[in-house]
């Protein structure tokens, strides 16, 4: 296989004269310049999103036969912002668009579905009898590849005015066509996260129980004779859930993902009528498993292909010899290196090896029915997304995310681990800076708690810059993977029920001891800046008394945890599912403990964390009489599909300026 292609803020440390500058705030927080690549199945087709100005984005069309001609343009017009496009059928595309929408004194964002052809001449809206301010529309459940003119879409048709949803919506077959619609399945309150079998019947949902006040899960299947019976139940608080996740080809065989009785998740086979677990058919020793990837294509449609897995990066282990050696032939054409880690798994303390990409990896992100055609994306760390068309053996440069940013002096990203004071050990991914600008450290650092905090983070592009952006000017950048995060296994996640606040900040600040110790942070140039769950944490670094940090960086964070409990989850499932673990420390009741320069911004759009929670501590902080700034941000919500271009490069700009004016003596 042959590859083929067809003014800075102020640095925070001192460079030599020849080195360059970094990548200003506007290179990281432009529209990229290609992104949501899809191939249609046919594989004559390739859809995106391209913006030649870095804030409009339109969709493209190349015909994969004449990809030496400019691509087909469509603009999305009065239907607002075009944020996700997608093949259904051979010559119709699935164009998701965002508009701002204000319901009293909410402010929010809607999200609408709409279809149209390759030329952009008949548009369909597939939720045109909805109330137009509706936060969240349609989705494809599936795009029926024998059927020629339908798909399977479903439809949310209820909404609250903070843009939570009934659980489960009603599933409709659209014809893309004529518009026409007709239900075939009823949604309801009560259950949620249907799943359809090979056959396209509703097979699988869940539901939410209670027993003496205590809050499960219930997995409902359909057996052969049409009977719904309860399957699995699993508490939350218990954190041991066995959901199923997909049917096979035989319509009594189901996979299951569960981690019952073990640490890590792994999928199994399931006997529904026998009511049987079957073996293991996929795990990872260090990471949990998260799906079973089955094929969409009319030829072989749900034919078992591989298996996903959340290793430092979303990973893919291919069963099918096709597609496995695709990926092979991907990675080795672009150069895609690995080097080995040395491990510590967190639950056993075994130790072991496994290899990872070194600077950027390459994956299958579209294929063909026929596998002749397929998309490839580079990506790493310090890689923004590139996406390539690989036919015949040969790989071509479909474009560039970010092809004005120079990657240069970007930092190295790499997985650590560091041992807690309670001797848990803790993930992370450290960002440092290159050496060959600005030496071997110890440089000026930013501890980075990720949000959730049932999430996690991945050794990917970063599109709010966070890292590399600070990267390029002199810090070394921690993310640690403090306990609560999800994804490493149940004993980090349940380390951190109860404790926010507490043990949860005990690590982010053990992680920058670590970083202290090996002499990566100056010991009085450390900061903390997170963002949802991580504001929250900035603003408990504010409040703790160990002169660990100069000042904190606090984005959409959470003030009150009472009034999030009760209000700000966006619906009963949430609240149900976090409330075991959600209980420690409020900044609010804290406020007059602060001793470090705090710096607060939030979106007036955000309906997951309200902005009254920021301004609630601004209030304290402003009252008891300590240093703060905050900036509102208009128009931006909370999540990344609500952010703007020009938001993320606002943001950026903001944090650096308070880092080097406001962080303590003399800066950050």
């Amino acid at each position: 296989m042959t590859a083929t292609v067809g003014a800075a803020a102020p640095a925070a440390v001192a460079q030599t004269p020849a080195a360059p500058k970094p990548p200003s705030a506007d290179a990281f927080g432009r529209q990229p310049a290609i992104d949501g690549v899809s191939l249609s199945p046919d594989g004559k087709h390739i859809a995106a999103l391209v913006s030649a100005d870095g804030v409009d984005a339109h969709i493209a069309i190349w015909s994969t036969t004449a990809m030496d001609k400019p691509p087909y343009r469509i603009g999305c017009g009065q239907r607002s912002d075009c944020v996700g496009v997608d093949f259904v059928k051979n010559d119709r595309i699935a164009v998701t668009v965002r508009q701002l929408i204000t319901v009293g004194s909410v402010k929010s964002h809607s999200f609408r579905f709409f279809t149209t052809d390759l030329e952009g001449k008949t548009w369909r809206n597939a939720d045109g009898d909805l109330d137009q301010s509706a936060a969240a529309s349609a989705d494809v459940m599936d795009s029926l590849p024998k059927d020629p003119q339908n798909i399977l879409v479903v439809i949310y048709e209820r909404k609250s005015p903070n843009g939570s949803t009934i659980p489960d919506g009603g599933i409709y077959r659209l014809n893309l066509y004529t518009g026409s619609k007709s239900r075939i399945y009823q949604g309801s309150d009560k259950f949620f996260s249907s799943r359809m079998d090979y056959a396209k019947e509703v097979r699988a949902r869940q539901s939410l129980e209670f027993e003496n006040g205590n809050a499960y899960f219930v997995q409902w299947i359909r057996d052969s004779k049409g009977n719904w019976a309860e399957h699995f139940r699993w508490y939350p608080k218990e954190r041991e859930e066995s959901e199923l996740i997909g049917f096979s080809r035989d319509p009594n065989i189901a996979y299951i993902r569960s981690n019952k009785g073990r640490d890590k998740a792994a999928i199994y086979e399931y006997d529904i009528d026998a009511r049987k677990l079957g073996e293991i058919i996929f795990e990872t020793k260090f990471f949990d498993a998260r799906s079973a990837i089955r094929s969409g294509s009319a030829v072989d449609e749900g034919e078992l292909l591989g298996f996903s897995y959340a290793g430092e990066t979303s990973k893919v282990y291919w069963t099918d010899p096709a597609l496995a050696a695709l990926a092979k032939g991907a990675r080795e054409a672009l150069g895609v290196k690995t080097v080995p880690v040395q491990w510590t798994d967190i639950a056993s303390g075994e130790k072991g090896k496994f290899s990872t990409a070194d600077g950027f990896d390459a994956y299958i992100s579209g294929w063909s029915d026929d596998r002749k055609y397929a998309i490839i994306t580079k990506t790493g760390a310090r890689q923004p997304d590139e996406y390539y068309l690989l036919t015949d053996g040969k790989l071509t440069l479909l474009g560039k995310t970010r092809p004005w940013l120079d990657t240069t002096t970007l930092g190295d990203t790499r997985l650590v681990e560091y041992p807690a004071r309670d001797g848990l050990m803790i993930p992370g991914f450290l960002t440092t800076p290159r050496k060959e600008i600005y030496g071997a450290g110890p440089y000026p650092t930013i501890i980075l708690p990720h949000g959730g905090p049932w999430a996690r983070d991945y050794m990917n592009w970063d599109f709010s810059g966070w890292t590399q952006y600070f990267a390029a000017r002199g810090y070394a950048v921690l993310q640690p993977q403090y306990r609560g995060s999800r994804g490493w296994g149940q004993k980090l996640w349940r380390a951190g029920d109860a404790e926010w606040g507490l043990k949860m900040q005990d690590d982010k600040d053990d992680g920058a001891k670590w970083l202290i110790a090996q002499g990566v942070a100056a010991p009085d140039r450390i900061a903390m800046h997170g963002y949802s769950y991580g504001g929250y944490a900035a603003m408990m670094a504010s409040i703790r008394p160990n002169g660990i940090y100069q000042c904190a960086v606090a984005g959409a964070g959470v003030a009150s945890l009472e009034k999030f409990r009760t209000q700000a989850l966006g619906n009963r499932i949430q609240r149900e599912y976090q409330r075991p673990s959600l209980a420690g420390l409020s900044p609010v009741d804290l406020v007059k403990d602060v001793s470090i320069p705090i710096f607060l911004y939030h979106g007036d759009r955000d309906t997951n964390v309200d902005e009254g929670e920021s301004t609630r501590f601004v209030g304290g902080l402003k009252s008891a009489g300590k240093p703060y700034k905050f900036l509102s941000i208009p128009d931006m919500g909370h999540e990344a599909n609500k952010w703007e271009a020009g938001q993320v490069a606002q943001v950026l700009t903001a944090i650096e300026s308070y880092l080097v004016n406001d962080c303590g003596p003399g800066g950050l």
